[in-house]
């Protein structure tokens, strides 16, 4: 299933979730942590820094892999260093090229896609699952728009703060039923996490990992797995 329904996408730890016992000050306390977590998220200017993306694709056996570079400084922001383990070639190279200015065109954000954190977890259903001297563990129910509504009540999260940076470290979301994402669509595993990095007071993503199985027009098999890796940044503003 080509470009798959959720486009950031990653496995991480993956279980069922009791939540711990905890007072109604001491909880609103934790949601402000959180709170400002994402508002650390929302403040990095993911645009001033430079950075480069290994990302690999396995659909149904079809396997494809690229090294991006991203450079704020250059007129030409966007790189492609290597495809499926060679060199690309000039259409290759421009092939990238267009679709970056097709992706930057449609969200209007310079080609960054975003996470929005405040859409993806939802922040009044926060519980605490476990702390202790490095983190704390918080489950939440997920809101994906972009799943459907099918979706609503069959997926949830995880996510794990930690205390010495003040920072989100990882998310992990999987569904606990079967839904459709679209018409025709059936999702039966879908595991999903996003790691973050923490630099000077700047929240980065370091990696997103998704594996998905299910059918699509009830006789294609869905089985897809990517991970996208982030590394080298370097800040680039004044």
């Amino acid at each position: 299933m080509k470009n798959s329904c959720l486009i950031l996408i990653c496995v991480g730890s993956v279980f069922n979730t009791i939540a711990a016992e905890i007072t109604t000050p001491e909880l609103t306390s934790l949601k402000e942590k959180v709170n400002i977590a994402i508002k650390k998220v929302e403040q990095t200017e993911r645009e001033l820094w430079s950075y480069n993306i290994s990302r690999y694709e396995d659909e149904e056996g079809d396997i494809t892999s690229s090294i991006e570079q991203y450079s704020p400084q250059t007129s030409e922001r966007w790189h492609l260093k290597q495809i499926n383990g060679q060199v690309p070639t000039t259409r290759q190279i421009k092939n990238f090229v267009n679709k970056k200015e097709e992706q930057s065109n449609n969200t209007g954000q310079g080609n960054h896609i975003q996470l929005k954190l405040r859409e993806l977890i939802n922040q009044q259903s926060l519980s605490l699952v476990s702390t202790d001297e490095k983190n704390i563990v918080m489950a939440f129910n997920v809101s994906l728009k972009k799943l459907g509504e099918d979706a609503i009540g069959k997926l949830q999260g995880q996510l794990i703060y930690q205390k010495d940076n003040q920072f989100i470290e990882k998310i992990s979301i999987w569904n606990n039923a079967d839904f459709s994402p679209v018409f025709t669509a059936k999702i039966t595993d879908l595991a999903i996490t996003f790691t973050f990095l923490h630099i000077d007071g700047a929240v980065l993503t370091k990696q997103n990992e998704m594996k998905m199985k299910g059918s699509f027009a009830y006789f294609t098999e869905i089985n897809e797995t990517s991970l996208d890796v982030f590394s080298d940044y370097l800040y680039q503003g004044e």
